[in-house]
């Protein structure tokens, strides 16, 4: 069995729907001039809820980044504690020889 990924899956999704849409407005009892204005409308309600999560899909990553700078920043202070530890025991251990 394929596997796919999950961005695959909502593209295949977003497509359907999108086809469904298509062959809805065509069979739709509604004069030419109405169904351009409701496409219209619908592009430009796609464009606004596409924008809308493009920024907040950058707004969750700028906040994962500042999260893994702080856990780096962390660790490169407990690292530093480590080593300052393993030298001070290393001078009393060679203060002792």
């Amino acid at each position: 069995m394929a596997r796919c990924s999950v961005a695959t899956g909502i593209g295949c999704f977003l497509t359907g729907v999108g086809i469904g849409a298509v062959v809805a407005l065509l069979v739709a009892p509604k004069t030419g001039k109405e169904t351009r204005r409701l496409i219209a409308k619908k592009a430009e309600e796609g464009k606004d809820y596409v924008t809308s999560k493009g920024r907040e899909i950058r707004e969750q990553a700028e906040e994962f980044v500042e999260k893994g700078k702080e856990l780096v920043s962390k660790e490169k202070e407990r690292l530093a504690e480590v080593f300052e530890t393993g030298k001070e025991a290393a001078r009393s251990r060679l203060s002792i020889v």
